[in-house]
């Protein structure tokens, strides 16, 4: 395959240019240096390209074909094809002036034959990505593996019927964890796409369970073995492709994780498309997961609300990501996780430059909210309210209560005292709603 021409229009990275910027290559509220909080907003938000949506999907759909013609998706040599896509990577990561990347193995390197062909490809592109990250800004996010394109995985990879399916997915994520952990990543992403079931009628489920458990334990196994730092990171999604995902939402991934005592090792990372398939906000994900422990990464996409399927479109919806982040940031924020962007350019979107304004766009919401979470913070605007309705139970009697002092008779003997009346406070829920509108 011969070299590529120039790609993008574009020349020089993306800068700020305040919120008044008439140039379209231009951020209006991402100023990476700027200081919130103590910490500058690029280490806040922690943004990430990921490989496959932006190098790999071909813009095809269910009705129609290939509409992007990207010049690494046609030619004879794969090895080189996937040399050219990266050479494309890295150039749009320097465009953006992102700090992470993430991928899946196959989206990197072609699969061979063989598992073996396979771990060798992708370890050569290993090769090629480490040189390239020696001169450039950007640094690995996770990597993770492909365990549900392949019709081997249709039934699943480690819920699959047959061990020797589960086996084979062993030894691709070894490989995939290996590498990432040669490349510095700061985490690794098991998604079990197919890690679930069309029908109860063929369908043990303790069984699959107990087999999925085993393989998460033994992922951690390998993870200390080879001295991996980060945690491993499950991303819940409830359904599609199949009917019903073992890794449903947080709530289902928590008790999963705890009843297989692999809370210490592995964290979550929620999308906003996949909380929506669930029959939750975004925010109820990132808020039960940090009220859980779990909270590790976000995908930061968003689904459209008319359609009851993954469109994994780039987040842009401000009001809705400043009360994610509020309660992210309350919790602490990121540690080793950052924002994904798993998230495609529209199949009509064919022009190259696409790729920079989708990302681009989505990073100034991005900064536009967290921005305006930091005000409602700092302001009190949500927590003073929220602390006022329970205060009761921060005085004495209330930590008496919690601390395992009153006995249920206790609490009886008071309730029916002469003169006990509890009265309903008001949630004021329309003010609140109101006043986030004063920040956003």
């Amino acid at each position: 395959m011969n070299a590529l021409p120039k790609f993008f229009g574009a020349a020089d990275p993306v800068a700020y240019g305040g919120k008044d910027a008439k140039n379209p290559m231009a951020f209006r509220w991402y100023d990476k240096d700027r200081v919130v909080r103590g910490k500058r907003l690029e280490d806040h938000l922690r943004f990430a390209v990921c490989y496959w949506h932006s190098f790999c999907w071909p813009g095809g759909d269910p009705f129609g074909g290939e509409t992007f013609l990207r010049p690494w998706h046609h030619g004879s040599d794969a090895m080189a094809m996937a040399r050219a896509k990266a050479d494309i990577a890295f150039e749009l990561f320097r465009l953006l002036d992102v700090p992470f990347f993430t991928f899946h193995d196959v989206d990197a390197a072609p699969e061979g034959l063989t598992l073996a062909e396979s771990v060798a490809n992708l370890n050569a592109i290993g090769d090629i990505f480490e040189k390239k990250m020696a001169s450039a800004k950007v640094r690995l996010l996770w990597g993770t593996a492909n365990l549900f394109t392949h019709r081997r995985y249709m039934a699943g990879a480690a819920t699959n019927p047959d061990p020797d399916v589960f086996t084979y997915a062993a030894g691709q994520v070894r490989a995939a964890l290996e590498v990432t952990n040669r490349l510095g990543g700061q985490n690794y992403v098991l998604w079990g796409g197919r890690e679930g079931y069309e029908t109860l009628l063929n369908t043990d489920l303790r069984r699959e369970l107990d087999q999925l458990g085993r393989f998460v334990s033994l992922v951690v196994e390998h993870k200390h073995k080879i001295g991996f730092k980060g945690p491993l990171l499950i991303e819940p999604k409830p359904k599609e492709p199949t009917k019903h995902q073992y890794d449903f939402d947080v709530a289902t991934c928590y008790g999963f994780l705890q009843r297989y005592d692999l809370l210490k090792d592995v964290k979550l990372n929620i999308e906003q498309n996949h909380a929506i398939l669930a029959g939750h906000s975004f925010q109820h994900e990132v808020a039960l997961a940090q009220a859980l422990g779990v909270f590790g990464s976000l995908d930061i996409n968003r689904g459209d609300d008319l359609l009851g399927w993954d469109t994994d479109q780039f987040a842009m919806n401000v009001p809705e990501l400043a009360l994610v982040f509020h309660d992210m940031i309350r919790g602490g924020g990121f540690t080793t996780g950052g924002l994904n962007f798993d998230a495609k350019i529209r199949r009509q979107s064919i022009d190259p430059d696409d790729l920079i304004h989708a990302h681009l766009g989505s990073m100034d919401a991005c900064a536009r909210a967290l921005l305006a979470a930091v005000d409602m913070l700092d302001a009190e605007a949500l927590t003073g309210p929220l602390a006022e309705r329970y205060a009761g139970w921060t005085d004495s009697e209330g930590q008496a209560i919690m601390a395992g002092k009153r006995s249920l008779a206790d609490l009886s003997d008071r309730a029916l005292a002469p003169g006990f009346d509890p009265q309903p406070r008001s949630g004021r829920q329309e003010y609140l709603e109101s006043l986030v509108n004063r920040y956003v």
